[in-house]
C-alpha cells in the first residue's frame, strides 16, 4: 500500500518559517522558503517524507502525544515552525498503518510509541534521519534569540480561542467581564513573571 503524505495544505498561521509552503508575507518568499536574518535565504527543511522521520524519532526516543510531538518539533527549530495537529495527527496514523507506531490510548488521550519495525526503518534510513536532523538544527541556530516557542504558541492559542468564541456569537455583560477579567489576570501574572 502506498500513502503519499503531503504538507503542503495545513494552515498558514502554523507555517511560518522555512517548512510552510503556504507561508507569506516579509519574512516568506512565494515558494514557502523562508529568509533569515539579513536575508539570507533558507532551504527547505523538510523535503517530501521528511516530517515522517522526525515524528517517528521522537517517538522512538518516547512515547509522545500528538501535542508533545507538535511542541518538540516546534522547539528543535527555535520557535520558527509549529506543525499544525492537521499534518501531525494524519503522520501518525500513516506510522501506524505502515506497523512502524503504535497508539494506546490513556484518559482520552493517545499516546504514541514506534514499534520495533519503526526503529528498524530509522536505523535503515539513518543518513536521512542525520541530514534532516542537522537542517532543524541549523534552522534552530539561525532564530537563536527569537521568541520563545512556548510563548508564541499560547499567544496564537490565546488568539484563536478569542476569534472561535467571538464567532459564535454576540457576548452578554456576564461573558464579556468574563473574559475581560482572565485577560487581565494573564496580563498582571506575565508583568509579575
Amino acid at each position: 500500500m502506498h500513502y503519499r503524505h503531503s504538507d503542503r495544505h495545513h494552515e498558514h498561521r502554523y507555517a511560518r518559517g522555512p517548512f510552510g509552503r503556504g507561508g507569506h508575507g516579509p519574512d516568506h518568499d512565494h515558494d514557502g522558503r523562508g529568509r533569515g536574518r539579513g536575508g539570507r535565504r533558507f532551504g527547505r527543511v523538510f523535503d517530501h517524507g521528511d516530517l515522517r522521520f522526525v515524528v517517528l524519532a521522537l517517538i522512538a526516543e518516547k512515547p509522545r502525544h500528538g501535542y508533545e510531538i507538535i511542541k518538540a518539533i516546534e522547539e528543535s527549530v527555535g520557535g520558527s515552525y509549529s506543525p499544525s495537529p492537521g499534518v501531525i495527527y494524519p503522520t501518525l496514523t500513516m506510522l501506524e498503518e505502515l506497523g512502524h507506531a503504535t497508539v494506546t490510548e490513556s484518559g482520552g488521550k493517545k499516546l504514541y510509541a514506534a514499534t520495533a519495525e519503526g526503529i528498524a526503518h530509522l536505523a535503515a534510513n539513518q543518513a536521512t534521519v542525520n541530514s534532516v536532523l542537522a537542517r532543524m538544527k541549523e534552522v534552530s541556530a539561525a532564530h537563536g534569540g527569537g521568541p520563545a516557542p512556548q510563548i508564541v504558541r499560547a499567544i496564537e492559542n490565546l488568539k484563536l480561542a478569542l476569534r472561535l468564541r467571538q464567532s459564535r456569537g454576540p457576548l452578554d455583560e456576564e461573558q464579556i467581564r468574563s473574559i475581560a477579567a482572565a485577560l487581565d489576570a494573564a496580563a498582571v501574572a506575565i508583568e509579575r513573571s
